[in-house]
């Protein structure tokens, strides 16, 4: 078994994809309308979908805001240089929620950033993960 993609609705495409591939630096790997059913598949990652896990974004058409109820977490993402990565991150325009240091109870450092939907994307450093 693999683990192929996580999906998450989107409110505007556009945005979504701006912030992945501009703010995030994944590529756009594919995307399709869907006319009958009223929705766009975008699926975005740092790698051929052969190859790793990728992001599945939804837009149902007309569509303009979800509730993200209390449910969901986020999607986690490792850097080699978290305090580099949020700096650029916010040159790009992108929102840090939480800024650079070690997790609470633990030692792994770890920030957060959020998308044009409000969905938390936890940055987590590469080296010295022991939590």
């Amino acid at each position: 078994m693999q683990l192929l993609h996580t999906m998450l609705r989107v409110a505007n495409l556009e945005e979504s994809l701006k912030f992945y591939t501009e703010v995030l630096g994944m590529k756009l790997l594919r995307q399709k309308d869907y006319p009958d059913g009223k929705f766009t598949l975008a699926f975005v990652g740092y790698g051929d979908e052969s190859d790793t896990t990728v992001l599945e974004l939804t837009y149902n058409w007309g569509v303009a805001e979800y509730n993200l109820g209390n449910a969901y977490g986020h999607i986690a993402i490792g850097v080699d240089d978290i305090y580099g990565t949020c700096d650029e991150i916010k040159t790009r325009g992108g929102k840090v929620s939480r800024q650079p240091g070690p997790m609470k109870h633990g030692s792994t450092v770890i920030a957060f950033v959020e998308d044009p939907d409000g969905y938390k994307v936890e940055l987590i450093q590469l080296e010295n993960r022991s939590a």
